[in-house]
């Protein structure tokens, strides 16, 4: 029973170990700890991760892609299979258009619909900052979500004709033993959920650059 105990207590610990390791996965230190539009918005005690990838295009090249997110959108580029599977009703596309080009703070992206079984509202992200080109930043709040949260991507020159493409959570610790066990369950589910997402935006922006399509010219900054 002792030797049970003992070996379950180590599963959780590495298990516990590995997940930490993997909070900032691809992100350089630098690119962890630096500064990043939205992290005012939740200051104080938080818990924070990043993820990072390079990709092969220029920012200017790869922002169409990501500020067409949502579902009815261009998708969320991640495991359509595994989203759909759960009756999400997802779909990620493999173009730009012009219609889902537009996003300014209010709006919201949506990734769960209204009327779905266990989330009956549904669940969407307000967005509360917009920089062409840089930087897509989405709020999670209460009372309307159980999470004092931003949800941000950011898009950094990384040399001639590359960038490097961040994911940024950055939370205030729940006090509810709940919510705790909830950030616990789901935090894997999420890195590797969107750890996809960056590499479909990577893949996509890659491809189409590489096929010579123009890259399109940087509109103006949206107000935060």
């Amino acid at each position: 029973m002792i030797r049970a105990l003992a070996a379950t207590a180590g599963t959780v610990a590495l298990a516990d170990q590995l997940l930490h390791a993997t909070r900032d996965w691809g992100a350089t230190r630098g690119e962890a700890t630096r500064v990043l539009p939205g992290d005012e918005l939740v200051p104080g005690s938080v818990e924070q991760t990043t993820l990072a990838v390079t990709v092969e295009a220029p920012p200017e090249a790869v922002w169409p892609w990501l500020v067409q997110i949502g579902r009815g959108r261009g998708g969320m580029y991640s495991y359509d299979r595994l989203e759909n599977l759960i009756g999400l009703d997802i779909h990620s596309t493999d173009e730009i258009r012009e219609e889902w080009q537009h996003l300014a703070p209010g709006d919201r992206v949506e990734v769960v619909p209204a009327g779905y079984g266990p989330i009956p509202q549904g669940y969407s992200f307000p967005v509360a900052q917009v920089l062409p080109g840089r930087a897509l930043v989405l709020r999670q709040a209460p009372p309307e979500h159980p999470w004092n949260a931003v949800w941000s991507f950011h898009l950094v020159p990384h040399g001639p004709g590359r960038s490097r493409l961040l994911s940024r959570s950055i939370a205030r610790r729940p006090s509810g033993i709940g919510l705790r066990l909830a950030n616990r369950v789901m935090e894997p589910v999420t890195l590797v959920m969107t750890r996809r997402m960056l590499h479909g935006i990577k893949h996509r922006a890659e491809r189409r650059f590489a096929e010579g399509a123009p890259v399109p010219v940087e509109s103006p900054t949206a107000a935060p």
